[in-house]
C-alpha cells in the first residue's frame, strides 16, 4: 500500500482522539485535525488564513472551500506524503464530495473511513460522568470509571471538583443531535464507496486500538492481492 489515508469517524466520546495519537504513532502518520489547521493557518497569516479570519471576525462559519483548501495544503506537506488522519473533517456529505474532489487533483484518494460506534447512552455516560479539577483543568475524574477518594474533591491538590457545561447531559444529547442529522450520513456515503470499517467502540481503548490494527493490516492485504 503505496499510501494509508483514513478518516475518523464517530459521534463525540467514542474515544477518537486517543485513536487518532495511536494511529500516529503507530503508522507515523500526521494526525490532521480541521480546527488545529484552521488556527495554525490564521496565526500564519497565509492567504486562506486571512479569508478564513475574516469569516470568523464577523462571525460567519468558514466556508467549505476554504477548509479543503487549506486541508489540501496540508497533505500536499512532506510528512503527509505517505498518509495522513483526518479527524472533523468531513462533517456532511457535502464537504466529503468537495475532500474527494480535491483528493483527485492531487492524484491521491482515501484508504478508508474508520467508525467508531457507541451508543447514545453510552456517550452521555462516559461524558456526563466526568469532573474536573476548578484549580487545575487537568486533573479529570469520572463517577464511574475513575471516581476521586473522596466525592467532589480532587485527589491531587483537594480543590472542589465541578461538571463542565458541556459536559452536562443536555449539551450532550443536542452535540449527538447534530451528529446523527448532519455527519451520521457519511456513513452510508462512504459505506456506498466500500471504504467504511466499522469498529466497535464500546470496548476498551487497547482493544479498539488492536482492531484497528487488525483492520489496517487487511485494508494492506487486500490491496496487495
Amino acid at each position: 500500500m503505496s499510501e494509508l489515508n483514513l478518516i475518523l469517524l464517530g459521534p463525540p466520546g467514542a474515544g477518537k482522539g486517543t485513536q487518532a495519537d495511536r494511529l500516529r504513532d503507530d503508522f507515523a502518520m500526521p494526525h490532521i485535525s480541521t480546527g488545529d489547521i484552521l488556527r495554525a493557518q490564521v496565526a500564519e497569516g497565509t492567504e486562506l488564513g486571512q479569508e478564513a479570519k475574516r469569516y470568523m471576525d464577523a462571525g460567519d462559519l468558514v466556508p467549505d472551500e476554504v477548509i479543503v483548501g487549506m486541508i489540501t495544503d496540508r497533505v500536499a506537506e512532506g510528512d503527509a506524503r505517505d498518509g495522513f488522519l483526518l479527524d472533523g473533517f468531513p462533517r456532511n456529505q457535502k464537504q466529503a464530495e468537495a475532500l474527494s474532489e480535491a483528493l483527485n487533483g492531487l492524484e491521491r484518494h482515501l484508504t478508508a473511513a474508520l467508525l467508531i460506534e457507541v451508543p447514545d447512552d453510552e456517550v452521555v455516560r462516559r461524558l456526563a460522568g466526568r469532573r474536573v479539577c476548578v484549580k487545575n483543568p487537568g486533573h479529570i475524574y469520572h463517577v464511574d470509571f475513575d471516581p476521586p477518594k473522596h466525592e467532589d474533591v480532587c485527589d491531587q491538590d483537594g480543590s472542589r471538583l465541578i461538571q463542565r457545561d458541556d459536559d452536562r447531559e443536555e449539551t450532550i444529547r443536542h452535540r449527538l443531535e447534530v451528529y446523527h442529522t448532519q455527519t451520521e450520513p457519511l456513513i452510508d456515503y462512504y459505506d456506498g464507496k466500500g471504504l467504511l470499517r466499522r469498529l466497535d467502540g464500546r470496548r476498551g481503548p487497547d482493544e479498539v486500538h488492536a482492531h484497528v490494527r487488525a483492520t489496517v493490516a487487511t485494508l494492506r492485504l487486500e490491496e496487495n492481492l
